[in-house]
């Protein structure tokens, strides 16, 4: 059980760890060596999935499965692999389970390489009023929506699109940071392309982008977003995340603007910090305009980054025995090769 004297927070890869032998998290197979993050846990989707007519929530009282009943419309072995199709949602059993002790509780996120293949992707528990988030002291299965936007992937078992951030109590929110968008001159970001292949979601550097994106040069400073389009554009700051902190990046007030950042993200301790060798590391945005074409400027707001306290100091640090995205700029998700 996690150590009552220790002040609420995030818990960090030891305290996920620790769960983990006692049986409070548990899987159908074997833990990946790498599948506990300084502060996350990467969930691996199970055998089977449910192509669904509608998305859901099973609300207080009932279960996935018996929604299930109501909305499936096929079953897929993911055993063998299956190519999701884009603009089709599906339900996928996860091999983890959950047997939370009194006190922690959880939220889900999809990890940065799936949101920046525009696959949206949200956690559900059985009585769950909410998606993402897992109650205090939840015991039972967890499951995975998965609904591919822009482009058709290929998944299997063991495959991984979401991550668990596991906390104890309610952490405080330590600081909220704005988060602008780098229109400079020269390639500043990209735009997907609406009909291209299927992308394998195991196969890294395995792509070529330029069958799946278009480069984009702006203006004068200002990039034009298309309606329902999706674009992956770059911070101009660099973030940075404390070691005895971890940080989300959750939209804007639609009020500022008709755009959003599709997908929140959690951002683990070390990242973009000169001790874990990530000093200037930029975020990656995903950004999907709403019904009406809207100029972005350089430098202006197109998220927060919430940061909150770690319940003790994670013994590794995002990025320490290599990253994809510790040091990164502008940058596609690890399926593509390097542009150009």
């Amino acid at each position: 059980m996690t150590d009552a004297k220790l002040p609420p927070g995030i818990l960090p890869c030891q305290a996920i760890d620790a769960l983990i032998a006692q049986g409070a998290i548990t899987s159908a197979s074997p833990f990946d060596a790498d599948q506990v993050q300084p502060a996350s846990l990467d969930l691996r989707l199970g055998v089977r999935a449910w192509r669904v007519r509608a998305s859901f929530l099973p609300g207080l009282g009932r279960k996935v499965v018996q929604r299930l009943e109501d909305v499936a419309m096929h079953e897929l072995d993911l055993s063998k692999g299956a190519v999701l199709e884009k603009g089709c949602v599906y339900i996928a059993e996860l091999q983890e389970a959950l047997a939370l002790p009194p006190g922690v509780a959880a939220r889900a996120n999809p990890k940065s390489s799936t949101g920046r293949v525009d696959v949206f992707v949200r956690l559900l528990t059985d009585h769950g009023a909410a998606f993402d988030d897992v109650a205090d002291g939840y015991n039972g299965p967890i499951y995975m929506e998965i609904a591919p936007q822009t482009f058709s992937i290929l998944v299997r078992t063991g495959t991984r699109l979401n991550q668990l951030r596991l906390k104890r109590g309610e952490p405080p929110k330590l600081d909220l940071r704005s988060v602008g968008v780098d229109l400079t001159e020269g390639v500043a970001g990209f735009r997907a392309r609406r009909h291209a292949g299927v992308i394998d979601m195991d196969k890294e550097d395995g792509h070529d982008p330029r069958d799946f994106w278009e480069p984009l040069v702006p203006r004068h400073g200002e990039l034009l977003l298309d309606p329902g389009e999706f674009y992956i554009l770059a911070s101009k700051e660099a973030v940075e995340i404390p070691v005895l902190q971890a940080a989300e990046m959750t939209p804007i007030d639609p009020s500022v603007g008709e755009f959003r950042v599709h997908y929140a993200g959690f951002f683990d301790p070390g990242f973009g910090t000169e001790e874990a060798g990530g000093q200037g590391s930029r975020g990656v945005l995903e950004v999907r305009s709403h019904e009406t074409p809207f100029l972005l400027e350089d430098g202006q707001t197109v998220a927060r980054l919430v940061y909150e306290p770690l319940t003790e100091k994670p013994s590794r640090l995002y990025g320490e025995g290599g990253s994809h995205y510790q040091r990164q700029g502008l940058k596609l998700s690890k399926h593509f090769r390097p542009w150009g």
